[in-house]
């Protein structure tokens, strides 16, 4: 197949100005090679598009593939991991990962969690908070967690957003409305062990790879996975393989929210315990970093000796069942009602 590659490189949106903890979404140079070298390994062609932006221009110009690889993350707006695949649903080319819906449910905590709810599954009471006037109404008891609505890898948690008084609630959450200017999810702190599950497959054919335990070092911020523990997990963290009898319930839960969103191909789930002990579901993670041994899902991946190329394979093996034929009907669509207007091309 020919693949196309869509991706935020880190690098062009520091060079252009923007912060650490802006772009820690966002991949290293490595990273895509890896993806790209092990694609070609695996006997594809490659092509490499970028950004969303980019993408819109190749789309244009008439640029089509057989399959997108897409671990573009978007820059903004809190539906911005569904930019890329909302464009290529429009163009009908299948890509790897979640549909805009999912991709743009999960991105918001808040209405991921709603869902869990009415899937039955647990997770931790919550509240979405907009503004501080709202706090006059506060009425979650001490301690809870404070993060913003709609970030990835950790974006806006640090030491301080375990919250123990009215006091902190206020200077947390103003935080989190004024640098992010999102709302604020205030949830029960959950005081048990931390995991998450690798899984990959979609549907009835996903399956959980492995799960592990975080465990933070006396060195680390303390409380959570926070965004510095994240960056630095190497030197911060330990990742040791979850005991049994917290992995088969993790793996049963994981799956279920998985497959009750409907995620495709490979990504994670993470889970806490509360203080009895009883796992809850902390976030659905749909686009995983892919980095070999940076990114948490091939670090599960290793954990188990799956190699980096397997992990890649299975991927666009799920993928694959999505490429179809695209509808001739499409090509006139886009060339409107002039009847001197060239096709648009398409591969076969």
């Amino acid at each position: 197949m020919l693949i196309g590659l869509t991706y935020d490189l880190r690098a062009d949106y520091l060079a252009a100005g923007f912060g650490e903890e802006e772009t820690a979404e966002f991949d290293r140079p490595d990273t895509i090679d890896s993806i790209e070298a092990a694609l070609q390994q695996l006997g594809h062609q490659t092509e490499r598009i970028g950004h969303a932006l980019a993408l819109a221009g190749r789309l244009a110009r008439g640029e089509r593939w057989d399959l997108v690889f897409n671990i573009a993350e978007g820059l903004t707006g809190v539906s911005r991991e569904a930019q890329v695949p909302a464009m290529l649903e429009a163009f009908q080319i299948p890509c790897t990962f979640s549909d805009p819906l999912v991709s743009a449910l999960t991105l918001d905590k808040a209405t991921t969690k709603r869902v869990l709810r009415d899937l039955g599954l647990p997770t931790a009471p919550f509240v979405v908070i907009e503004s501080t006037g709202e706090l006059t109404h506060f009425d979650m008891a001490f301690p809870v967690f404070v993060k913003p609505l709609a970030e990835g890898t950790a974006k806006g948690i640090d030491g301080r957003s375990r919250v123990d008084s009215a006091g902190q609630l206020k200077v947390v959450v103003e935080r989190v409305l004024d640098e992010f200017r999102q709302p604020a999810l205030v949830e029960a702190y959950l005081p048990g062990r931390e995991f998450t599950v690798g899984i990959t497959g979609t549907g009835p054919r996903a399956e959980a790879v492995a799960t592990l335990e975080i465990v933070l070092l006396p060195e680390a911020e303390p409380h959570s996975y926070t965004y510095v523990n994240k960056e630095r997990c190497e030197e911060l963290c330990q990742f040791p393989r979850a005991p049994q009898d917290w992995a088969a319930p993790a793996e049963e839960l994981a799956l279920a929210a998985w497959r009750g969103l409907g995620c495709r191909d490979a990504g994670r789930v993470d889970l806490r315990a509360d203080a009895n002990g009883k796992l809850q579901l902390l976030e659905i993670n749909p686009l995983p970093g892919l980095h070999p041994s940076h990114s948490d899902l091939p670090m599960l991946c290793t954990a188990v000796g799956m190699p980096y190329l397997e992990l890649i394979r299975r991927i666009v093996a799920s993928a694959e069942a999505r490429v179809r034929a695209p509808d001739p009907r499409l090509g006139a669509l886009g060339r409107g009602s002039s009847a001197s207007e060239q096709p648009v091309a398409v591969h076969s």
